[in-house]
Parts: C-alpha cells; sequence; structure tokens
C-alpha cells in the first residue's frame, strides 16, 4: 500500500512510468529527480502520509525502498 501510493506519486511528479519503479529505483540516477524535485517530492510525501522528513535523514532516502521503509518507521 505505502509502496504503491510513493510509485504512484513520484510517476506523477517525475513523468516516470509507475510500472517501472522497484523498491531498488534510486530517485536521482535512474528517475532523473533534481534538487528541487527532490524537494517537491518530500513535500508531497510529507502531506500525503502525514510525516515530518528533516533535512539530514532526506539525504538518505535515494531509493525507493528507503522512502517506504522512513514513511512505515514513522507513521
Amino acid at each position: 500500500m505505502i509502496f504503491e501510493k510513493v510509485a504512484g506519486i513520484l510517476a506523477s511528479q517525475l513523468g516516470a512510468d509507475e510500472n517501472s519503479i522497484t523498491e531498488d529505483t534510486d530517485v536521482v540516477s535512474d528517475l532523473g529527480a533534481d534538487s528541487l524535485d527532490v524537494v517537491t517530492l518530500l513535500m508531497c510525501i510529507e502531506d500525503e502520509f502525514g510525516v515530518t522528513v528533516e533535512d539530514d535523514e532526506a539525504q538518505e532516502l535515494r531509493q525507493v525502498g528507503d522512502i517506504v521503509a522512513y514513511i512505515e518507521a514513522h507513521i
């Protein structure tokens, strides 16, 4: 459920094919997100799941699986 929502957000924001997104997909190198994209994505994720991602923690969230694990740990 969380993975599917995260994949949907990534696909919507970055124009990626949702079906090609896996837990191992790297948001920057695989999906081409730049720093502004990452900030926007984190804001969408915070709004969708009601979590707050601190700046120092955000740097660790590179792969989709990292994002999903973070959300699971903070909701």
